[in-house]
């Protein structure tokens, strides 16, 4: 069982790129938003590759209780930077 993302209709959303522009730092961002879109915390952490596949692999572990309850969602930014969110949810521990 999940508990939705945080207390007070506040959400969580996971989001990982692609390194076009060769930064060398590929990493995934987790965002707690309000119930109004407002942005209100965030935290990452590095992982191997591009894309959702090794976001999900590092994920399950740095935050083994955090669940991805959707389907990852691809855009492009303006820069021509691939780039995927998810929303997510913790697990009852």
């Amino acid at each position: 069982m999940t508990r939705q993302a945080a207390r007070g209709g506040n959400r969580m959303t996971l989001m990982c790129y692609t390194d076009i522009h060769g930064y060398g730092w590929r990493h995934v961002d987790l965002f707690v938003h309000d119930a109004q879109g407002h942005e209100l915390n965030w935290v990452h952490w590095q992982v191997p590759a591009d894309g959702p596949d090794a976001a999900d692999r590092t994920t399950a572990e740095v935050e083994p209780l955090l669940r991805r309850i959707s389907a990852w969602r691809h855009d492009v930014s303006a820069s021509g930077m691939d780039y995927w969110t998810a929303d997510v949810a913790w697990e009852e521990a």
